[in-house]
């Protein structure tokens, strides 16, 4: 006669412990099933298995040149907490049937804080994929993402010009971004090499950047982008000055420096403009103010539109 244990406090139920991650917390998405730690010859099963971050080697198709160290930071100490919500995709190492390493397809910024909060293993997707799929993977996911400096974009289309062959409309839906803001990356690599390092550093803005494009030679360019930086002009003065330059019979006085914006209001601007592709500009004045959206066609406005859940034509 078997004896009944529902009163063993070892079989009664746990509460559920907090810091599952933000999956389990999400009612519209599943969360994310328990990872297995990857055996010694892992083969791709589409579900996130643990692997040693020691034998994950980094992306040599990536495109992104900088990660911000305080937002890398950041993204440790919430994987400390809470772990790597969303799993890396990787795919085997070359030489993997002799040293079980893979290399890295997407998630190199969870990889990097993983290492930072000083965890052993991380979960990952195994996908067999060819080099030209990694790098499509690579460059696809870095274009969706909202904090490329606008030249890594630029260099990240031509990629998928060059390699993949693609088209603007091609890339445009790819990447979820609509052919005019494609085109308008593109262009800004008819700047001077000098201009676009200030680019890629954050000293010019991408609007900064498109103003400077009317010009005709690369030597006015550089001329010109350095008069904006030492009176640091707003994308609108910029483009003020850089029509007395071309019509040097309106110009009726040199432009003013600008007063500088807010760090937090030039941030929100800065990722309107990449977002959009656009002229986005925020007067602020003591937390009142305006956003400025400017366009210079059907399907600028279109995408504005598109952008705000609004359907063009609508």
């Amino acid at each position: 006669m078997s004896t009944s244990n529902t009163n063993n406090p070892a079989t009664k139920s746990k509460p559920r412990a907090l810091g599952k991650g933000l999956e389990s917390l999400l009612p519209s998405r599943p969360a994310t099933p328990a990872p297995v730690t990857v055996p010694a010859a892992a083969e791709p099963t589409g579900k996130p298995l643990e692997i040693d971050l020691e034998l994950i080697d980094r992306n040599p198709f990536q495109t992104r040149t900088n990660f911000d160290e305080v937002k890398l930071t950041e993204l440790a100490i919430s994987i400390t907490a809470s772990g790597v919500v969303q799993p890396i995709v990787v795919r085997h190492g070359p030489n993997h049937r002799q040293d079980g390493r893979f290399t890295l397809i997407t998630g190199e910024r969870r990889l990097l804080a993983s290492k930072k909060a000083g965890k052993a293993t991380i979960p990952a997707i195994i996908r067999e994929v060819s080099n030209l799929q990694a790098m499509e993977m690579t460059i696809v996911e870095n274009l969706q993402r909202a904090d490329l400096n606008p030249m890594e974009q630029a260099h990240a289309y031509v990629r998928l010009s060059r390699d993949f062959h693609m088209t603007q409309e091609q890339m445009a839906e790819r990447t979820g971004k609509d052919r005019a803001s494609v085109s308008n990356f593109l262009r800004l690599l008819k700047l001077p090499d000098s201009v676009q390092r200030q680019v890629e550093a954050g000293e010019l803005s991408f609007g900064h950047a498109r103003a400077l494009l009317a010009l005709e030679s690369p030597e006015a360019i550089a001329a010109a982008a350095k008069k904006v930086l030492a009176l640091h002009l707003s994308v609108r003065a910029t483009e003020n000055y850089v029509q007395g330059l071309l019509n040097p019979e309106s110009r009726t006085k040199e432009p003013k420096p600008s007063i500088p914006l807010d760090p937090n209001v030039r941030e929100a601007q800065d990722r309107l403009r990449h977002s959009l592709g656009l002229k986005v500009t925020i007067e602020d004045k003591k937390g009142k103010g305006k956003v400025i959206i400017e366009y210079s066609g059907v399907e600028d406005f279109d995408a504005i539109l598109t952008a705000l859940g609004n359907k063009p034509g609508l």
